[in-house]
């Protein structure tokens, strides 16, 4: 027989597919369900704390290894969203690029970034903090966009995906029966760097740093090559975000005022949260 079993789900009897506890806070539990909830239990007290439902199921969640009161959730909506365990009715960032479910995140020993893999066959690395290299609490200074893709053309959906614990490769594990690992900075040498070479690698990097914000060097440093249907489904996904956009524009316009107002991206994410 368990020690502990909790019965009560906020009223729902959707299956649980994912459970993770807290890295620092052992009583505590974060799950998600079927019915698109993400909930927090203690098991102190064998209560449910607070749920929120999104607006889509969410296929995982983990916990941040350096600030465990953040975690990461991957969803059906193609995004990944960060929230602050003490306030669940939004996420802090939005995390987007991905143009099929989020079937796994990871995070990365240093928690400053977290991989994850999806239907689309790709992995992606985000960062959670800003492009200087200071920290931005979870998320909030990042711009939500990959560092990095990955991708080959054997390589079909991915379902899990990893960190080593030194922070220098990821491994990936896809539906073609492979088991994958990739450098978790592409342009890294592999092996002991010589003086010269760290101090070479450190000014290049300086230099990217410091004309980041000109055209030409952000579009160069940013561009990554990507396989032609998820070249195409992004097009799509831009098109259409752009009509709801201008619907959503009109409705507030011809609509009697006060009647409707405007709603920024992440208060759409969570349709209500339930203590």
């Amino acid at each position: 027989t368990p020690i502990t079993s909790f019965n009560n789900l906020w009223g729902s009897d959707d299956t649980v597919t994912t459970v993770r506890y807290n890295p620092a806070e052992r009583d505590l539990i974060a799950h998600c369900s079927s019915d698109r909830g993400i909930g927090l239990h203690d098991t102190r007290t064998a209560s449910a704390l607070q749920k929120t439902i999104m607006g889509m199921k969410s296929n995982c969640l983990e916990w941040n290894p350096m600030e465990p009161y953040m975690f990461v959730v991957g969803n059906e909506d193609y995004n990944a969203y960060t929230f602050d365990m003490r306030k669940l009715s939004r996420p802090t960032t939005i995390f987007k690029g991905h143009v099929g479910a989020v079937m796994s995140v990871g995070w990365s020993p240093t928690g400053t970034e977290f991989v994850t893999g999806s239907y689309d066959k790709t992995i992606r690395i985000f960062s959670t903090r800003k492009e200087g290299g200071t920290a931005s609490h979870g998320g909030y200074g990042s711009n939500g966009t990959a560092r990095d893709i990955y991708h080959t053309k054997r390589m079909q959906r991915i379902f899990c995906v990893g960190y080593t614990l030194d922070h220098k490769y990821i491994l990936s594990g896809s539906d073609d029966t492979n088991i994958r690992m990739w450098k978790a900075r592409s342009s890294e040498k592999i092996g002991q760097l010589s003086a010269r070479e760290e101090s070479s690698l450190q000014y290049r990097q300086a230099l990217v740093q410091k004309y980041a914000h000109l055209p030409e060097v952000k579009r160069i440093h940013k561009a990554r090559r990507v396989p032609k249907f998820i070249k195409k489904e992004t097009e799509q996904a831009m098109v259409q975000k752009e009509k709801r956009r201008r619907k959503e524009t009109n409705v507030i316009k011809h609509s009697k005022p006060g009647t409707h107002k405007y709603t920024d991206e992440k208060g759409k994410v969570v349709v209500k949260t339930v203590d």
